[in-house]
């Protein structure tokens, strides 16, 4: 949602094609984040099928039939020149519709390796927008274009010093943000809690909990000495993402795509948690940046074991922490949006009678 939203808003301050319709599902985040970026948006019916089970499996589908019928009538009422299309549940009814109403799709990749839906939608798009290059192995090449991450401009609008005083925090403690994503991670949020007497000792710790883990963050915030509760942050959600990523000497955090644009943007050193139970691109978006030297990957397993040793021994090797910082940095690549905004422009150019 993210990268698209940052695309949709340099598509808009392009000027040159200025109607935009956001397509996505009625219980997702995007049905309230997309209206509070003052967006048009439209519910879509959308369900998943990959490993879900056989009880749901006829359901889903069902409902995947019923959001190609939705997109087919919105493609056919809003009639526009291109459509881009990130990932997730709707992509496939989107693209499916546009196809058939033969408007051009544009594929954005966020993650390095695509899921089911980006890997069909992939075989008849115009063009395929990647985040690096090796992800490219994926598609027909002679259709990939690297533009790298698009990450929101509102982002980057705060500095460290600044970020620090809206959130409450001591402007010289190194600082730790902890982020399990949009809807949490519990593992990573226990394996957190736990490791905050340590921590707090000598650090400080913005935490984005997710909501399904709010009460049980803000029991144990409570329980904290009195001494060590200023020292933390904690958070069910922040809308101003940025503020906490300028903040933050080391991010904690799973290894979704916006680790992959949003952590060498702020040139932020991370230890990446890849989700376990799902498809494989967490650790491989781990992976490209553990090998670049800018994150260290841990599993999951291993977070009651591992994850107050590494964070503080990061933390305490200053030489090594800004080697991971100047990793991030070489990995940014600034200027995503606008070229994603270019490619679209160019294929709904190509695609006029």
């Amino acid at each position: 949602m993210y990268p698209a939203l940052a695309v949709a808003k340099e598509w808009l301050a392009a000027g040159a094609a200025p109607e935009l319709l956001w397509l996505g599902t009625r219980d997702g985040m995007e049905a309230d984040l997309i209206p509070r970026a003052g967006l048009p948006f439209q519910a879509i019916r959308a369900a998943g099928l990959h490993g879900v089970g056989a009880r749901r499996l006829l359901g889903n589908a069902a409902a995947l039939a019923g959001g190609v019928l939705d997109c087919l009538r919105v493609v056919g009422e809003f009639r526009p020149q291109v459509l881009l299309v990130t990932g997730g549940f709707l992509a496939g009814p989107a693209a499916l519709a546009a196809w058939l109403r033969r408007v051009p799709v544009v594929i954005y990749l966020p993650d390095l390796e695509p899921g089911l839906a980006l890997q069909t939608v992939g075989r008849w798009a115009a063009r395929i927008a990647v985040t690096a290059a090796e992800a490219g192995r994926h598609f027909d090449r002679r259709r990939v274009v690297v533009t790298g991450y698009p990450v929101r401009p509102e982002l980057t609008q705060v500095d460290r010093a600044a970020a620090r005083r809206q959130l409450g925090l001591d402007l010289d403690r190194l600082t730790i943000l902890v982020t399990g994503g949009s809807r949490g991670a519990r593992s990573l949020n226990r394996a957190a809690l736990a490791a905050l007497p340590d921590w707090l000792k000598d650090f400080q710790v913005v935490h984005l909990s997710g909501q399904l883990d709010w009460l049980e963050v803000e029991r144990a915030a409570a329980e904290l000495p009195a001494e060590l509760r200023p020292r933390y942050r904690a958070f069910p959600f922040l809308h101003e993402m940025g503020l906490a990523l300028a903040a933050a000497d080391l991010a904690v955090s799973r290894a979704g795509a916006s680790a992959l644009g949003e952590y060498p943007l702020f040139g932020l050193p991370a230890v990446l948690v890849p989700y376990p139970h799902a498809w494989r691109y967490q650790k491989v978006n781990a992976d490209h940046l553990a090998e670049r030297g800018a994150a260290v990957r841990l599993e999951d397993a291993a977070l009651p074991a591992q994850l107050t040793a590494t964070v503080r021994g990061l933390l305490t090797d200053p030489g090594r922490l800004e080697q991971m910082r100047a990793a991030a940095r070489s990995a940014a690549q600034p200027g995503a949006a606008r070229r994603i905004v270019r490619e679209l422009t160019e294929v709904a150019e190509g695609a006029r009678p």
